[in-house]
């Protein structure tokens, strides 16, 4: 893995920036996209920049069941909100969260990200050490799939609701096989909060009861931490210093 170590937040929007502009002037065609606070300013950058998106792809990870896309809540409304009102794309692709079929929404969302092979993922880290909505003891080799989200989750994420009542508790989420297939994988965390999973993440056995150490696995990754996440990191990790500025 290439750890990039930034000084907050918003130079870790400058640095997930970076990898966007690289990846598409090395042609990239579809982006996997991801939800949460922690993306939040490299959208900002994507926004503000000329990069254009409008002939790309994008899907994101993964969508709360029961929610419609106007619902503010909902990931189709975060993206909207964050990105795509801003930097349209050709095709942007979001789990139908009001699908009545789950296993037809699980099979169509498998079948979107085979027709177009993610170029560049980006991932937030939980806690736990869930990627997506993929929990301790997702199988590595799951596809999309409906989860049932921990209780460690629904509290991470009830600071987005009025009440953590109205935190839905179940999602579609990209599954952890999905996710491998990508040819780059941005991982972005910040926080003594996550230091534990950064940690278990790199340097911890690989396991499915933390579900990012699969990224051991793949041969081009690129964790974006601070100083507070990357706290538990032994002396032996490599870390690299982010310094270049945006253009």
């Amino acid at each position: 893995m290439n750890i990039i170590q930034v000084v907050d937040q918003n130079m870790g929007g400058e640095a997930g920036f970076a990898e966007f502009k690289t990846a598409l002037e090395q042609g990239a065609n579809t982006f996997g996209l991801a939800t949460g606070s922690t993306p939040v300013t490299i959208y900002e950058q994507l926004t503000h920049s000329a990069l254009d998106f409008s002939q790309k792809t994008s899907i994101n990870l993964d969508e709360y069941v029961g929610l419609s896309p106007e619902n503010p809540q909902s990931y189709h409304y975060f993206m909207q909100k964050h990105l795509f009102d801003a930097k349209p794309f050709r095709e942007s692709f979001v789990p139908n969260g009001l699908a009545e079929d789950g296993d037809a929404e699980v099979k169509r969302y498998d079948e979107i990200i085979a027709e177009h092979p993610i170029d560049l993922q980006l991932l937030g880290l939980g806690k736990n050490g869930h990627i997506g909505f993929n929990e301790p003891g997702t199988p590595f080799d799951e596809g999309t799939h409906r989860v049932t989200l921990t209780q460690s989750t629904i509290d991470a994420n009830a600071r987005f609701f009025e009440d953590e009542a109205d935190v839905p508790r179940y999602a579609y989420s990209m599954g952890i096989a999905s996710i491998m297939k990508a040819k780059h994988i941005v991982l972005v965390a910040y926080g003594e909060a996550k230091a534990d999973a950064v940690a278990a993440m790199i340097e911890g056995p690989v396991t499915e009861d933390v579900p990012a150490s699969a990224l051991q696995n793949h041969d081009n990754v690129t964790v974006i931490v601070d100083a507070a996440a990357a706290s538990k990191l032994s002396t032996q990790a490599q870390i690299t210093p982010f310094s270049a500025s945006v253009e």
